[in-house]
């Protein structure tokens, strides 16, 4: 794992843009991973600045997203899908044929697991998947258990994830309880990752992870240490420097 340490939020944010300029430099037909959350926000509204500049294209870039919530349509505006399209695919130049999310409507949502893994495949895999981490540890929705998914899968979300996301929505009684989510196993399937933890509240789970010296399905991002090329960027807020 390469650890790069950020004075703030947006030294991460413009670190991590950097890095994905990068790939798209060696490889315009990326196949970009993304995820949503907060902590990639300031990476996003970096990568438009530098699309609306003339740095990066992203006219041959297909996108594969982590995740989506069960039951919610694509225009619903808690949906990922919507958020998204809101937040970086209607401001750069990407074709929307080009963008891929779950679909957390579809009646057959085993089948929608099982499309959603093979697209990525006949598509030739995700280059370089970005990745935030939930302060319980998760990562997309993967939650701890004892086991843990190797494809794309349904998942239960925890308490502390729904309070989580309650900020996105008006209730937290409208937060759903399950999500379409791909694996850990595929998320390792990516040729590189790249982890960002960013603010006081990643504290204890950055402590925590960095310590490991062992993986464990009770704190699903330790599988991450696993992989060959993980790029983990964090700021100091989260390592307890500031």
């Amino acid at each position: 794992m390469k650890v790069i340490i950020a004075e703030d939020y947006d030294e991460l944010s413009k670190i991590a843009a950097q890095l994905i300029k990068e790939e798209l430099d060696v490889k315009p037909a990326l196949n970009l991973g993304l995820a949503t959350g907060g902590t990639p926000l300031g990476t996003y509204k970096e990568l438009i600045r530098l699309n609306k500049e003339g740095e990066i294209d992203f006219s041959q870039v297909k996108t594969f997203n982590l995740d989506e919530y069960v039951g919610l349509d694509s225009k619903h505006p808690s949906s990922y899908s919507y958020y998204m399209e809101s937040i970086l695919f209607r401001h750069i130049n990407i074709k929307e044929e080009n963008t891929h999310i779950p679909k957390g409507n579809t009646k057959n949502l085993e089948e929608e697991c099982k499309a959603y893994d093979s697209y990525i495949e006949r598509a030739g895999g995700i280059d370089l998947q970005i990745l935030g981490i939930g302060s319980n540890g998760h990562i997309a929705f993967n939650e701890p258990a004892d086991q843990q998914s190797l494809g794309t899968t349904i998942v239960n979300l925890t308490p502390s994830t729904i309070k989580d996301n309650s900020r996105f929505f008006e209730r937290i009684e409208e937060v759903p309880t399950s999500a379409i989510s791909m694996g850990i196993g595929s998320i390792l399937k990516a040729r590189k990752l790249l982890l960002l933890i960013s603010g006081k509240s990643k504290r204890e789970i950055t402590k925590r992870l960095l310590e490991l010296d062992y993986v464990t399905g009770q704190l699903p991002a330790s599988f991450l240490l696993l992989h060959q090329d993980l790029t983990l960027i964090v700021d100091r807020d989260a390592l307890g420097e500031n």
